[in-house]
């Protein structure tokens, strides 16, 4: 059985490269904010929606949501509602031992929505591991993520189906193979955009360093988007970085933007524009969503042991879901019979995904062993046999009850 996404909607399509020469001006300016910023200060930060769900004016980049209508805004909400909802059901089917491992977007909703649907279709995405928003609006199947952190299948998709790249665990690396993929698109001559995804704690490895010099040197038409969830596992931000993440980009010749990762309108406002600067030939932008984590790393991990009750409760204040139905309520774009009828999708999109999840085969557990080595291996070999032995020991132990 599979589960159809009931987001899959064409994703929506940039206004077009009106860039040109006022984007590195745009940028100029943002850089300047930035470096006022100072490391007792608060860094700039790109705000469209408050958190009271108000609409605040910004000269730079409002443009780039002015043809925003009231569809779109209910869209943009449905697609968080219904990405938690699939996510907060494969949560729970990995605490009653369906799946081995999940990697949660609780809170990131608004960061993955609003840069997943700034994406053309001709534009390729490169995630990590936790971009299910993103994957959602990209029409891939969900049965197909669940799949692979259940055992069953490495991925199960075709990437250029919906240009959107098969999850990377090894942390970083999906930086230079966007870089690589966005020079081809360069020698290629498209005007088609690449985004890369990682997070906070991936911006402190060698392979993300690496792909911001190559993309500079050059001009890559690459977005970095750097979900900044604060915690690396249980390693805080400031553990790994003297100044702001999107300051960084200023060391490699490239623009940095920091924008509220739980604003769904500024993360859509923002990446517009970066794609926009990749397809008019200005080169790469780092976006540093400043969001946070309101779960754990994965469900293999206890936030408790290091991060309060009282940070954790101050950014719930701030829920990206809560703030745009704030917002709708407001300027009356919704109302309670939208509100209901999405609830019922939400409840039915979660039994479609356990009932897909639980008629999948349980996986090999001798897959493991496969492909380690092209030619076997002694230890592995070894390995296998003790596996084998310790698997029948189980059944051993029924037969002599």
């Amino acid at each position: 059985m599979t589960v159809e996404s009931t987001a899959a909607r064409t994703p929506r399509r940039s206004a077009g490269n009106k860039a040109g020469t006022t984007g590195t001006k745009r940028t100029t300016s943002t850089a300047k904010k930035a470096a006022g910023a100072g490391k007792s200060a608060e860094p700039a930060l790109v705000q469209l929606l408050t958190p009271e769900g108000k609409r605040v004016k910004n000269a730079e980049f409002d443009k780039y949501v002015a043809d925003i209508t009231a569809e779109d805004l209910r869209g943009l909400y449905r697609d968080m509602v219904l990405t938690r909802r699939f996510d907060a059901e494969a949560t729970a089917l990995q605490r009653q031992g369906e799946l081995g491992l999940w990697a949660s977007l609780l809170g990131q909703e608004a960061a993955q929505i609003g840069s997943g649907r700034a994406l053309r279709d001709d534009d390729y995405v490169f995630p990590t591991y936790r971009e299910h928003g993103v994957a959602w609006c990209r029409g891939v199947n969900p049965t197909n993520l669940l799949g692979m952190f259940r055992g069953v299948n490495n991925g199960g998709w075709d990437p250029n189906s919906n240009n959107f790249h098969l999850y990377t665990i090894v942390i970083g690396s999906q930086t230079l193979h966007a870089t690589g993929y966005a020079m081809g698109i360069t020698k290629d001559g498209a005007d088609s955009a690449v985004i890369a995804y990682f997070g906070d704690g991936a911006s402190s490895q060698g392979d993300v360093a690496e792909a911001f010099t190559f993309s500079a040197v050059y001009n890559a038409p690459v977005v970095f988007f750097c979900q900044n969830n604060q915690w690396a596992i249980s390693e805080p931000t400031e553990k790994q970085s003297r100044v702001p993440l999107y300051q960084r980009a200023q060391g490699y010749g490239f623009p940095g933007v920091r924008v509220d990762g739980n604003d769904v309108l500024a993360n859509l406002a923002v990446t517009k524009w970066a794609l926009e600067r990749a397809r008019a030939g200005e080169g790469p932008t780092l976006v540093e969503a400043f969001t946070y984590r309101m779960g754990a790393h994965t469900t293999s991990d206890d936030p408790t042991r290091y991060r309060t009750d009282d940070e954790r409760l101050a950014w719930e204040a701030k829920d990206p879901i809560l703030r745009l139905r704030r917002y709708l309520e407001a300027v009356n774009h919704a109302d309670e019979g939208f509100f209901a009828e999405l609830e019922t999708e939400s409840e039915a999109l979660g039994k479609r995904v356990r009932e897909a999840v639980r008629a999948m085969p349980d996986p090999d557990h001798f897959a493991i062993f496969e492909n380690v080595y092209a030619d076997g291996h002694a230890l592995v070999d070894e390995e296998r046999a003790k596996f084998a032995a310790y698997q029948a020991s189980f059944a051993d132990e029924d037969g002599g009850k």
